[in-house]
């Protein structure tokens, strides 16, 4: 699975092109939009838009608790 900080870019991007996609109808955004959700996709091996999102979330939180404990370790 791809590092945390990859899966953020691409759930922020995915969120911000779905919002922007919503109101226009243009091919570049269209064609963007589909090229982010196969990048979730592949990068987190699932096969649509939803478990990509949910399985990205997961492990950012995972990835957020591990860099909390470890700076706490280090404290």
């Amino acid at each position: 699975m791809a590092h945390p900080a990859v899966l953020a870019r691409l759930v922020e991007e995915y969120e911000m092109v779905s919002q922007l996609r919503a109101g226009d109808r243009r091919e570049p955004l269209r064609q963007r939009l589909e090229d982010v959700v196969y990048t979730l996709c592949v990068s987190t091996g699932t096969r649509d838009v939803e478990a990509a999102l949910a399985s990205a979330r997961e492990r950012m939180a995972a990835a957020w608790i591990v860099d909390v404990d470890a700076a706490e370790a280090a404290a």
